[in-house]
């Protein structure tokens, strides 16, 4: 089998492995068990788990991206902002194990860990947020704008683990999407009266 081949193998099957049976199943000799490739193999691939990891992150913001831009976009630039917050927190809540596994890694991992590939995801979902927020704030600067993107993100992305759980939403009665909607137009309606006042 191709090394190409062998690596999509093993990528199916950990991604399988984290879908269903969560992050602590995701070792190399249970990657070994289900995909049939020696432990051996899995290293000359991935060198060690923590890269095969990055890769199924990798993936896994690719496939939100994928998600975010598929977003038909209107005249309604606020609209636009809601959808794509619901189009994360239903992304989120459809893949938690993927998401969790991500959302750990990269609150743990060192600078230099974190991967070109996924911090160039990020700066394009940054960028999709960014050119809507021009679109509400014209006079914004660009600096700033693309800061408040970044912030935006970055709370997003820090809400998402907790907005998942079911027993999380149970227990407050709050839906997560309406939570992560309230956050965004919150935030927007603050930057446009700091605007104003500017």
């Amino acid at each position: 089998m191709e090394k190409e081949n062998i690596q999509q193998l093993l990528l199916q099957v950990g991604k399988k492995l984290v879908c269903e049976r969560g992050v602590e199943a995701l070792t190399a000799r249970k990657l070994s068990e289900a995909s049939g490739c020696s432990v051996g193999a899995i290293y000359n691939q991935f060198s060690n788990m923590d890269n095969f990891v990055v890769v199924l992150n990798y993936m896994t913001l690719d496939e939100l991206l994928h998600q975010i831009q598929q977003i038909e976009m209107t005249d309604d630039a606020h609209a636009d902002m809601n959808n794509i917050v619901r189009c994360f927190t239903r992304f989120v809540g459809e893949n938690q194990n993927m998401w969790f596994m991500l959302y750990n890694f990269y609150l743990r991992a060192e600078k230099q860990e974190y991967s070109f590939l996924y911090l160039r995801n990020v700066a394009k979902i940054v960028n999709i947020v960014s050119d809507i927020l021009q679109r509400i704030l014209p006079d914004m600067e660009r600096p700033e704008r693309i800061l408040s993107s970044q912030i935006l993100w970055l709370t997003m992305f820090a809400l998402s683990p907790f907005l998942t759980r079911e027993n999380f939403q149970a227990a407050s009665k709050i839906n997560s999407t309406s939570v992560c909607q309230i956050v965004l137009n919150t935030f927007v309606a603050g930057l446009t009266i700091l605007e104003k006042k500017n």
